[in-house]
């Protein structure tokens, strides 16, 4: 995997916290968000008048992580053509955007495909080839 991180930080899972990751050529940025019960990433679109949030895609619930008492390291990482990205906690993919093909992909599947027609029409499920996206 060859990213360029555009976010590190260090979390306590529980604990309410955002980790935005721009991608400065493009329109899109991601954000990370722990609301203190669940995780969440988050395709948003920053030049986009209404809805800017354009997919979104689960990443845990607090109450299944075993190890929430130790802090995290979230890191946000930008593929080469700035056009797919990744969430990694400890080292760990967890989910992928790629704007050009509006999708998503979290190892969590959930939730459906938004309502909007336009991202992730096929789903969010996991597949470990998304990898391959990012090199």
């Amino acid at each position: 995997m060859s990213i360029v991180v555009t976010a590190e930080e260090e979390i306590l899972v529980g604990r309410k916290v955002v980790v935005e990751g721009p991608a400065p050529d493009s329109p899109f940025t991601v954000l990370f968000e722990d609301d203190g019960t669940s995780g969440y990433f988050y395709a948003w679109d920053v030049e986009a008048e209404r809805n800017s949030i354009q997919d979104a895609v689960h990443i845990y619930n607090v109450n299944d992580v075993t190890d929430r008492d130790r802090p995290a390291v979230v890191k946000i990482g930008l593929s080469q053509d700035g056009q797919k990205t990744v969430l990694l906690i400890n080292g760990y993919p967890h989910a992928v955007f790629d704007f050009s093909a509006r999708r998503g992909y979290c190892r969590t599947g959930f939730p459906p495909p938004p309502s909007n027609g336009v991202w992730s029409v096929a789903g969010h499920q996991w597949d470990d080839s998304v990898i391959e996206l990012l090199r």
